[in-house]
């Protein structure tokens, strides 16, 4: 079974109960306009691991339409959401949708690029879980630039970790298209790069379109 199979996957997402209207709303808009949004899959196993850690404060870096941070502000009632967002209109979009749905007290966006609102971001410091779900290319300096802004006991998650398995491919060979390859070779470095991170334990689950998960190792003196 590949990350690739599709059979899978669509039988899981078969097995999850259908969104509420409102989620629906977003889900259904978000195909219709090519907004990159998480997979239902995915959405679903984020959503479990927070259930677990119960987090109070979760940054969120790349907020697009609001999907991902109105989902996992409906399912965690106690956290607070913090959320960056570079694009003036997915900026617009995720706060009209914030504020629809009665959650703007909860969800606080940022408009801006990650890199130049980090000092903003710190403010807000520690965070209990850091969610990157940005531009692809950019994880591992996301990563350490807010790693630092997180708990002792925090996790960091990352998307679309396998980009459609292709970063399983020799894709230097196998894939034409320049800029493309470029991209799945900074995902493989990063992934790379986490893994054998020795201050964080990495495992890499194959759902949706891959996640990372991160913890911190603790003191290993």
């Amino acid at each position: 079974m590949t990350i690739e199979d599709d059979r899978i996957n669509d039988y899981i997402e078969h097995l999850i109960h259908p969104s509420p209207d409102a989620i629906a709303q977003l889900e259904i808009y978000a195909k219709e306009h090519h907004v990159p949004i998480m997979e239902k899959v995915s959405i679903e196993l984020l959503l479990q691991l927070l259930s677990m850690k119960q987090p109070k404060k979760i940054l969120e870096v790349g907020t697009a339409i609001g999907y991902s941070a109105i989902r996992m502000a409906t399912a965690l009632p106690d956290a607070e959401i913090y959320t960056i967002e570079r694009n003036a209109k997915r900026y617009e979009e995720a706060t009209r949708n914030i504020e629809e749905l009665k959650l703007k007290e909860r969800i606080h966006v940022f408009f801006g690029d990650a890199m130049e609102s980090a000092k903003t971001v710190q403010t807000m410091a520690p965070y209990d879980v850091i969610f990157i779900d940005a531009a692809k290319g950019q994880y591992k300096r996301f990563f350490e630039l807010f790693e630092p802004m997180l708990a002792h006991d925090g996790m960091i998650i990352t998307d679309n970790v396998l980009f459609k398995g292709l970063v399983a491919t020799n894709y230097e060979e196998e894939i034409e298209d320049k800029r493309k390859k470029q991209l799945i070779g900074k995902i493989d470095r990063y992934n790379q790069w986490l893994m054998s991170n020795p201050d964080f334990q990495t495992c890499i689950i194959p759902v949706g379109d891959g996640i990372a998960i991160s913890t911190k190792r603790g003191d290993q003196s």
